[in-house]
């Protein structure tokens, strides 16, 4: 419970923070706009670039734990996907539903949890759990908005376009180009690592206090089953469908299995609400379901992590 709360606080303080500031006059709307652009156009990927010249290709190969992981996102990004099919008829917002549904706060809340409750040997699959979803399902969501966005007439011409737009965007771009670095083997130079280090550290913090400048400055009338539709995909599906794929259908080592439950079960990370601002879609849903699915993570997650603490496989 302890960690959980330690893990969760900050998340609710960098919220308020963006909330009182905007309450108070401290920061207006231009002061959300720009944070919003830092964060996608600089922080973000800087954070993402660097990640990737980390991974360790060899230790990340445990197909059977990327398939529960990937699986557990899949279904719920689906089902989010086809539910808002009535409400949300173009594919862009389908896409940003789906993609709020099924991201994860892994590397925010996730990794600090699984280190607690499990020690340093859960860091390598929390690693990759956050890499499949701050780059693979986020790559998906925004090819899929680009595809939306870019249809030319012939399919040849659209994918043409929606390559190219791929190519420029920084969120996609970034972590491409590092995954290309970590193939060399060699480590970035110490200067170089420093700085991508300090400007991809600012990512959560400030995507999170503009989520509270957000909150503030729009209209405070309920977004409806929307919200409840998300944050029940998050909170409930993925880690269902996750736990079965882990323990009922793929082997993997037990420690790896409840790391694939765990993160699964995480609230819904800032992702999907700068992908929406980033494209000029409305974020009121996205925003307040990652408000919700914070605040309600702390009963869920706590008893995610009694049940596991109590299992004898550990």
């Amino acid at each position: 419970m302890n960690a959980v709360i330690t893990a969760a606080l900050p998340v609710f303080a960098l919220i308020l923070t963006g909330w009182l500031a905007a309450r108070w006059r401290i920061l207006g709307p231009a002061a959300t706009d720009a944070l919003n652009r830092y964060v996608v156009y600089l922080s973000l990927p800087a954070l993402l670039f660097r990640a990737m010249t980390q991974v360790n290709l060899a230790q990340a190969a445990h197909w059977d734990f990327a398939a529960a992981f990937a699986g557990g996102i899949a279904v719920t990004f689906l089902a989010s996907f086809l539910g808002a099919r009535r409400s949300q008829p173009a594919l862009t917002d389908r896409s940003i539903q789906g993609l709020a549904a099924s991201y994860a706060n892994a590397g925010y809340m996730g990794i600090p949890l699984c280190l607690a409750l499990f020690g340093a040997e859960s860091l390598a699959p929390a690693t990759f759990t956050t890499l499949l979803t701050a780059s693979v399902l986020f790559g998906f969501a925004i090819a899929l908005i680009e595809f939306d966005r870019q249809q030319a007439p012939g399919i040849g011409a659209t994918l043409l376009k929606v390559g190219r737009a791929l190519m420029r965007n920084p969120l996609l771009a970034a972590p491409m180009l590092g995954l290309a670095w970590a193939y060399t083997g060699q480590p970035l130079p110490e200067g170089l690592d420093r700085y991508v280090a300090l400007l991809g550290a600012s990512a959560s913090p400030c995507a999170l206090v503009t989520i509270g400048l957000f909150l503030a400055q729009t209209e405070t009338a309920s977004s409806g089953p929307g919200v409840l539709r998300l944050v029940c995909g998050k909170l409930l599906l993925q880690p269902a469908v996750t736990a079965l794929l882990a323990f009922y259908v793929f082997t993997m080592p037990p420690m790896w299995a409840w790391t694939a439950v765990l993160m699964s079960a995480l609230p819904i990370g800032t992702g999907p609400f700068m992908l929406a601002a980033m494209y000029g879609r409305d974020a009121r849903v996205t925003s307040r379901a990652i408000l919700v699915s914070t605040v309600a993570s702390v009963l869920t997650v706590s008893l995610l992590v009694a049940w596991i603490s109590a299992h004898p496989l550990l």
